[in-house]
């Protein structure tokens, strides 16, 4: 019931908001110190103890959460009601105009040896590689009646907009998932997609083909199909302008799809929070997003992961310089470098306001959010909890 009532209890106000994401940040403290505990965060510790902690389960308890269901639970926008693949996400992010006939697909340069995919990611190649590759696919303009549109993101990563009638998102991935597996092809799941898989697979046929003979990229995968659902605008629920400041195309583009202002400073933690103090005066919201942790985390690689938050906690002077009236700290969803994956595990969150507990805990890591004031909440609920911390929500009721 709270969650059907907060947009009627919306009032204007001044106070500025800041959502800083860093991706995939939690871990699991077991055996060793997470990476947020071995960190060196004398910023973070800073305000750590006058901030209210706790942990949030982006979806529900349970279930490992895509970064696209992570950020509409964090945005306010219910992650079951609203599915979403990354594909549109991504398009929206590299700037395709996404209409009505488009089917958008999220994709990855692959090495392949025979039937097998042996890495995913194309020993993560340049994104002047990506560019070169991508050129070369533009030639497959047309299967069937169906327009295809190509872009490329960053790094292996590009994007894929087919264009016409008949065509539905329920495909399943033309992707193993993981490095090792054999290959697949996209399956119908409904009679209504029969076109969509055939499309779907012969365009992974004639890339191949086009490829053959590139050392790293060789092959292509195809997944996160999507088309553009109606959501209702973030400066419109919420009475707020807003920015998102991030540098990977998906981030941008779920920033576009909920309505924000995006903005990409270009490479490097600090041109983040630099970008955040040159817009403060503009915005109401500030949507920042770190994509590296997340990265380290699938690269299971503890040292990367502990340098990239020190990194993090080393510019955080930025922004707390200039601070917002409210300030959460979380994540989309955990990458536990012992999993390679995306997790479970709930994410640690920090809020810092004036209005919200000082916990009096001494650092930031996963061990003491379980001792914080704000226990463990839905993704769904920080919205309501930063506006009210904002005191942008009016009393409900006589």
């Amino acid at each position: 019931m709270g969650r059907l009532i907060v947009e009627d209890l919306i009032t204007e106000g001044k106070s500025k908001i800041c959502l800083l994401v860093i991706d995939g940040l939690g871990d699991i403290p077991k055996d060793r110190p997470t990476p947020l505990e071995a960190a060196q965060t004398p910023n973070l510790d800073a305000i750590t103890p006058k901030s209210a902690l706790g942990l949030l389960d982006p979806v529900q308890v349970g279930v490992t959460p895509g970064s696209g269901p992570g950020h509409l639970a964090l945005f306010g926008y219910d992650p079951i009601r609203y599915k979403i693949g990354r594909g549109l996400l991504e398009a929206l992010g590299v700037g395709i105009e996404v209409g009505p006939l488009d089917l958008c697909l999220r994709a990855n340069f692959a090495t392949k040896e025979g039937e097998i995919v042996v890495d995913r990611r194309a020993g993560r190649i340049t994104t002047e590689e990506c560019v070169r590759l991508c050129q070369k696919l533009e030639g497959i303009d047309h299967i069937e009646d169906v327009r295809i549109r190509i872009r490329p993101g960053k790094e292996h990563r590009f994007v894929v907009v087919f264009t016409g009638e008949g065509l539905s998102d329920a495909v399943t991935d033309a992707d193993p998932q993981r490095s090792g597996k054999e290959l697949v092809k996209a399956e119908p799941l409904t009679s209504k997609a029969e076109k969509t898989a055939r499309i779907i697979n012969q365009y992974i046929s004639m890339s191949a083909d086009i490829l053959k003979g590139e050392p790293r990229a060789n092959f292509i995968l195809l997944r996160g199909a999507a088309a553009h659902p109606k959501l209702r605008s973030f400066p419109d629920r919420y009475r707020m302008k807003a920015l998102a400041i991030a540098t990977f195309p998906m981030y941008l583009g779920i920033g576009k799809l909920v309505g924000m202002e995006t903005l990409n400073p270009g490479p490097g933690i600090t041109q983040l929070f630099v970008s955040y103090q040159k817009n403060y005066d503009d915005y109401d919201f500030f949507y920042i997003h770190i994509k590296e942790t997340d990265k380290a985390g699938e690269d299971g690689n503890y040292e990367e992961k502990i340098r990239i938050i020190e990194d993090i906690d080393h510019n955080l002077h930025i922004l707390v310089d200039k601070a917002p009236d409210v300030l959460a700290i979380t994540a989309d969803h955990s990458t536990p470098v012992s999993l390679r994956s995306h997790s479970w595990h709930p994410c640690p969150i920090l809020i810092h306001s004036r209005y919200l507990p000082s916990d009096g805990l001494n650092r930031f890591t996963e061990k003491n959010c379980c001792l914080g004031s704000l226990g463990r909440i839905a993704g769904i609920d920080l919205m309501p909890i930063l506006l009210a911390s904002g005191l942008r929500l009016k009393k409900y009721g006589a």
